[in-house]
């Protein structure tokens, strides 16, 4: 190498090393508490409301109603009775003038068509539902919806509609109600019977909030299970929702009730519960309910929680993070306790106010922790959720005592302790990849080095690249997040990679390595037409430039929570050294990379196995066991397993994304041809699936050992982060110092390794399927220089992909992968299939197919996230027109999908369309051996 070429690559290698240096330095103002208080303006009342009704609607606050006595400064509070107020409250967040409450608008005053105060209030797009409540007539039956709109000219209004709500079947007050899924559910709490006592009870009441504002014979409530008769009935219970790592359910906390048969007037009788019960809607079948008896003909969905450290009543939770519940503000009766104790009457008894602690539930572990102290604990009013921050919003300090005060509520995450060694070890580790990428610069002279190593990889090096290719740094981290928030079903769904193996090496290695392919689409043309080959190789290009943005996005803002990098800087560090390397040094440089992480990857997954599980209590693997953590096999053959990982949803899944993959994925097909012969390329593939054995049990078991682990140090989860987090929280935590760092390094390297294949296959695709086709170069030469000019492009494209992609929204890393990734290569799968196993199919029929798979997985793609489609509800429609519910397909099986509905309405069009005239010799299964 000339002088001159070695100060260009020094200057290049100073370029990367101090760009990288730049984005690894650390943003400054990362918070260390665990909440953060801020105040904001007082409501404008003289002393404040208990139970007022409170929402987030249309970026603004409302607080209407309420309940208070007189002034605090009162001699004797006890002898006044409690007045009931109309008046209603907006705050709005102005950019100049900040937040602050008013109470008209264009010199009008909101106000409630009747004072109420203690309903149930739950936000939703429609405005806030009210349901139930009280005022001096008592309890009420009334529900209705109050909705905020601001006009153009600067004019508010407030709207209260009764007939957009039913009225609740019976009046009801102390009661509260959370969004699940479809439904409001509530909490009935103290009802008022035929003969007009009030008392405690057990009932909850739904309604699907599709008939919010629908005409009122089109649904009302309806009575469901309630917990199970061992618990007590209860008023003033906390009220949330939250996953538990399989679904949406009702969280039921606490509450009181008086004795039965008791003394309602002697608090001695009053009885203060710290019983937590969840009830999972997903399981839950109506007809199965008998209401007269509460009986349950199945499984009942209702399991009891573990209990909260103290009881806690008259509060308010809300969900934080993937898997948290909040409680903010509560009651316990300790005070009531040493009040009776002292025998001090409640009117002298000093009350120094509610307890001022909050507490955590993690609903994956089921523990609760101790979340640290606050200014204040305003009981009798609901905490509002406003984007990540909490709103709470006036209500009583002690008994009979309001206050004016609110405040805005922050959970903050920890902050990230990856320390100097380990970026160091992160760097050194990262420019080694780099240098591999360099070491291969030089041997590429013609393209086939540049894409198939001019076949001479090594075949064990070609097996760890296609594992490697296979486990993504989105596979690396999300299954053991599964893992820890489910159980192990996803495993049966890896190892099936040795049935697809004979499939791979029988079926598809040889019509690849027959033709000489160096891009996998190249058979498409033989076996179809030059349209359809074009097709599949652009829907590949195209969905890898997406794929490396959603591989970079999701991995970045894993590894932002464990290093002192942001989301942006990590996609910028992993988007530009694959970048480099890759356009240097082709697949040579991919493969060999992909090897080296392999084995770092599997090390780093074992060291964290270690520390885990020897960092949990001794027994945790049997608390394990009792919780379900190793189920590996879901029998659910119901017409809801659709959108369960039900054993067939994970067989077909998996059967449908490994076929897909190793026939229709032009990253893991160019593996194939870069061994010396296709006895080499079994090899890699036999390899690869057997190394998914070891790999699944050491991603399986670190998922369920990181539960074992947080369920005995539960005060260590950090509530704001994602749960495909966790593997990189406990990294940070717990490993030693440089292990750390190399094992963070294995996890961008991942991801590098997928990105820099993408580019390199997506390259592969572009100059193979559409350069050469049209002679677009006039040397060999020209084809290498633009192979290296197609990969940058590839990179650069993916690289700003991923930085529009990243999205802290996102809940499951893996779920989005495996969707995104069935409805792109279930499809081009199913023209594979279509060409290889039949001789009828034609070019316009496997147009077709492919055509009618595409918008058919696209309309279930975006019902599953709930977008309208067209303009309407599509789910409610055909809920409507034919009877049935619809139910919505699990991700995992969007690959067998996609290919079943390309192969069978290809192969009807093809039929219809006249079938093949083409030579079809050596094309399909049944024409191989023919020349």
């Amino acid at each position: 190498m000339s002088r001159t070429g070695s100060l260009s690559f020094g200057r290049v290698l100073l370029f990367v090393v101090t760009g990288f240096v730049a984005a690894v330095t650390p943003l400054p103002g990362q918070q260390t508490s665990r909440l953060d208080f801020q105040p904001l303006p007082p409501i404008p009342d003289a002393i404040g409301v208990a139970g007022p009704l409170v929402g987030w609607h249309q970026n603004a606050l409302l607080v209407a109603g309420g309940a208070n006595f007189a002034d605090p400064d009162t001699p004797d509070l006890w002898d006044v009775p409690k007045q009931y107020v109309d008046r209603i409250w907006i705050m709005t967040d102005d950019p100049d003038a900040g937040m602050s409450f008013t109470r008209q608008s264009a010199g009008r005053e909101f106000r409630l068509s009747q004072p109420v105060a203690y309903s149930a209030v739950v936000t939703t797009a429609h405005g806030l539902v009210c349901m139930g409540g009280e005022n001096s007539n008592g309890p009420l039956r009334r529900a209705f919806l109050l909705r905020f709109k601001s006009f153009e000219n600067g004019q508010w209004v407030v709207q209260e509609d009764d007939a957009a709500v039913p009225d609740l079947p019976t009046a009801a007050t102390a009661c509260s109600a959370a969004l699940v899924g479809e439904y409001i559910y509530l909490v009935a709490g103290q009802i008022q019977d035929e003969s007009g006592q009030s008392q405690a009870s057990r009932i909850i009441w739904r309604l699907d909030l599709r008939h919010v504002n629908a005409e009122p014979d089109q649904g009302g409530w309806e009575q469901v299970l309630s917990w199970p008769a061992t618990a007590p009935e209860r008023t003033h219970a906390i009220v949330t929702a939250q996953h538990d790592g399989f679904a949406q359910r009702l969280y039921v906390i606490g509450g009181r009730r008086f004795l039965p048969g008791r003394d309602r007037s002697d608090l001695n009788n009053l009885e203060f519960l710290s019983d937590v019960w969840s009830f999972d809607p997903t399981s839950y079948d109506s007809n199965l309910y008998d209401e007269r008896s509460n009986s349950y003909r199945g499984q009942s969905p209702w399991r009891r929680e573990t209990d909260v450290p103290r009881p806690m009543s008259a509060g308010t939770a809300v969900p934080v993070g993937p898997a948290h519940v909040l409680v903010l503000a509560y009651a316990d009766g300790s005070r009531i306790r040493q009040m009776l104790d002292e025998g001090v009457p409640m009117s002298r008894f000093e009350h120094p106010g509610f307890p001022k602690s909050a507490y955590t539930y993690h609903t994956v572990t089921r523990t609760w922790v101790e979340f640290g102290s606050m200014p204040a604990n305003q009981v009798t009013t609901p905490a509002v959720k406003r984007g990540d921050s909490i709103l709470l919003i006036s209500g009583e300090i002690r008994p009979r005592v309001r206050t004016r005060d609110c405040w805005l509520i922050d959970v903050q995450s920890q902050a990230a302790t990856f320390g100097k060694i380990n970026m160091a070890v992160l760097v050194v580790y990262l420019m080694a990849m780099l240098s591999i990428g360099v070491y291969f610069t030089f041997r590429n002279k013609t393209t086939d080095d540049y894409f198939r190593g001019g076949k001479h990889v090594h075949w064990f090096v070609a097996g760890c690249s296609i594992f490697a290719t296979m486990l993504s740094s989105i596979t690396y981290l999300a299954i053991p997040a599964k893992a820890f928030a489910q159980d192990w079903v996803y495993a049966v769904g890896n190892v099936m990679i040795l049935a697809v193996a004979p499939i791979a090496i029988y079926v598809a290695l040889p019509f690849f390595r027959r033709i000489d392919a160096t891009s996998a689409y190249e058979y498409l043309e033989r076996r179809f037409n030059r349209v359809i080959r074009c097709i599949g190789s652009g829907s590949f290009s195209l969905f890898h430039v997406f794929r490396m943005g959603v591989v970079m996005a999701l991995a970045a803002m894993a590894l932002a929570s464990v290093t002192p990098l942001e989301p942006l800087q990590c996609v910028l560090v992993m988007g530009v050294l694959s970048i480099v390397y890759c356009t240097l040094g082709g697949i040579e440089a991919v493969v060999w990379t992909d090897t080296v992480q392999t084995f770092v990857l599997l090390f780093g997954a074992l060291a964290c196995f270690v520390f885990a599980w020897l960092g949990a209590e001794p027994g945790s693997w049997q608390l394990a066991a009792e919780a379900g953590k190793f189920n590996i096999v879901n029998l659910d053959f119901g017409p809801a397993s659709f959108t369960s990982m039900a054993i067939w949803v994970v067989v077909l899944g998996a059967l449908g994304q490994n076929i897909a993959s190793y026939t229709a994925d032009q990253a893991v097909v160019q593996r194939y041809m870069t061994t010396p012969s296709a006895r080499l390329a079994a090899r890699s593939i036999w390899l690869n699936g057997l190394m998914a054995i070891p790999a699944a049990l050491i991603f399986f078991g670190l998922g369920t050992a990181l539960w074992m682990f947080y369920r005995s140090r539960p005060e260590l989860l950090d509530p704001t982060i994602a749960a495909d987090r966790i593997m990189p929280l406990f990294i940070s935590q717990q490993l030693p110092v440089g292990l750390a760092g190399l094992v963070v390094a294995g996890i961008f390297s991942a991801a590098q390794s997928t990105v820099s294949t993408s580019m390199n296959s997506g390259a592969t695709t572009i100059v193979t399927d559409f350069l050469r086709p049209f002679g677009v170069c006039k040397s060999e030469g020209g084809y290498l220089w633009s192979a290296r000019a197609v990969t940058l492009a590839m990179g650069i494209g993916g690289t700003l992909t991923g930085l529009l992609f990243v999205n802290p929204e996102i809940k499951s890393l893996f779920d989005e992968f495996v969707s995104i990734l069935g409805m792109f290569l279930g499809v081009l799968a199913g023209l594979f299939a279509l060409g290889a196993t039949t001789r009828r199919a034609n070019g316009a029929g496997s147009l077709i197919g492919a055509i009618v798979a595409i918008a058919a997985m696209a309309t279930i793609f975006f019902a599953a996230k709930d977008q309208l489609l067209l303009g309407f509800d599509m789910q409610m429609v055909i809920e409507r027109i034919t009877g049935f519910q619809l139910y919505l397909l699990h991700g995992y099986f969007y690959a067998f999908l996609g290919i079943t509905i390309c192969y069978v309405v290809g192969y009807v069009a093809s039929w219809v369309t006249g079938g093949s005239r083409k030579p079809l010799d050596g094309l399909t299964l049944f024409t191989q051996h023919k020349t």
